[in-house]
């Protein structure tokens, strides 16, 4: 994904302001330019109110309060550790490895922030291998920082590497899968030390909070959700790409403006643990929580993907069920037995007529995997398949009578 489709609305270009035309990184003098220096001088107690005045919360999927992250280290007996989270193993979003392909500086002036915030004097910075060069680029432009280390670890590009406590055991020398909870990364992480995880887009908006305030950050985004955010933009449309937009701002206007197919019949919005929504309500809800889970959806990973007429949402849900299947951690039974029987049972609509049976089973299945779980990933799964039947039902009634697929388009959603 490229970052040169940033919305050209300037007063909603935050993270992606400065962006070069030659496709490089911006430097670390134009960076101070930009934005000035790193406000250091801030007392620690004085960096957690600013962002827990901003109302700052994560943007890595799950929409946690970032100052309720910090204040979770913070004194801790062990010095604590900042892990920035930039494992962004979701196929259809880019907007991690566009802010650390193109602005790096910003988010380690976050990370620096958040070591600080905390009393913190290590900082891991996680990327997938395609970035990485990019960020050690980044890291030897700067002067060091007193007393706090950073370090960029190059993790795998895969959908369960993102998950925290899999991230803290990679780290940590084990397999990147999920771990039981608890003791959670802000009790026991990295090297045993109280470990706050934070998404690199989070930290990124967390060091323009420190220098601009949080009165500055509320001025864009609504009173419960504010702020601006980065947006994955793929499918059906002119433009693809990572656009920065206005939280609470219409979904229909992101689609106009990166030239979405009109006759698009649907878009998956928050990535593969998200929600399908029809073309109609993509028209008329506004992309923030509350908003959005008015039509059973949410934000998530903030990749939405626009569905053209001629794909069909029943197959493309069987690939990624698939794939969900093929990602998972293997420790529990609801990964390893229930999500493989309901991708087969997906396949099996999408292959056999008249599967009437195998709809029943595919609707049982999904209750008995839904909230039993290890961790989340069984639970998105169930999330985007149901949802798929829900908004494809006159496709599935198709497959179920044995009519075949009427839409032979070629996939749209990326399956590695």
């Amino acid at each position: 994904m490229s970052a040169g489709a940033a919305s050209s609305e300037r007063s909603t270009t935050r993270l992606l302001a400065g962006l070069r035309s030659d496709g490089h990184a911006v430097t670390m003098a134009a960076h101070a330019q930009l934005w000035g220096p790193i406000p250091l001088e801030l007392r620690p107690d004085e960096l957690r109110a600013r962002v827990a005045a901003s109302g700052l919360t994560g943007r890595g999927g799950a929409g946690f309060p970032t100052a309720a992250k910090l204040e979770s280290v913070a004194g801790s007996r062990l010095r604590p550790v900042v892990l920035a989270n930039g494992a962004e193993g979701e196929p259809p979003s880019g907007k991690d490895k566009a802010l650390l392909a193109y602005v790096p500086q910003l988010v380690l002036d976050g990370a620096l922030l958040a070591a600080r915030a905390v009393g913190a004097d290590r900082v891991v910075l996680a990327t997938t291998s395609t970035v990485h060069a990019t960020v050690v680029r980044a890291l030897a432009e700067r002067p060091r920082v007193k007393r706090i280390s950073v370090e960029a670890a190059v993790v795998p590009d895969r959908f369960v590497t993102g998950e925290e406590t899999a991230l803290v055991h990679l780290l940590n020398g084990g397999p990147a899968v999920p771990t039981y909870t608890p003791p959670r990364p802000y009790e026991r992480g990295i090297g045993d030390a109280p470990t706050v995880v934070l998404n690199v887009e989070t930290l990124a908006h967390l060091a323009l909070v420190a220098r601009f305030g949080p009165g500055w950050f509320r001025a864009l985004g609504t009173a419960e959700e504010p702020g601006t955010a980065l947006v994955t933009l793929s499918g059906a449309v002119r433009e693809p790409g990572v656009y920065e937009i206005e939280l609470g701002s219409p979904l229909g206007r992101l689609l106009d403006q990166a030239g979405a197919d009109a006759t698009a019949q649907a878009c998956l919005v928050g990535g593969y643990f998200g929600t399908w929504i029809s073309a109609a309500d993509a028209r008329s809800v506004a992309l923030s929580n509350a908003a959005l889970s008015r039509v059973g959806a949410a934000l998530g990973a903030r990749a939405i993907v626009v569905l053209p007429q001629a794909s069909c949402g029943i197959v493309e849900t069987a690939r990624v069920a698939r794939y969900l299947s093929d990602e998972s951690a293997g420790q529990c039974g609801p990964c390893v037995n229930g999500l493989a029987a309901i991708a087969t049972s997906l396949e099996g609509l999408v292959r056999r007529p008249r599967a009437t049976t195998n709809m029943d089973v595919l609707r049982r299945r999904l209750l008995q995997v839904a909230g039993r779980g290890a961790c989340r990933h069984p639970d998105g799964a169930v999330t985007l398949v149901a949802s798929a039947l829900r908004v494809f039902s006159d496709e599935l009634e198709r497959h179920l009578r044995g009519r075949g697929c009427q839409r032979q388009g070629h996939p749209v959603l990326p399956v590695p």
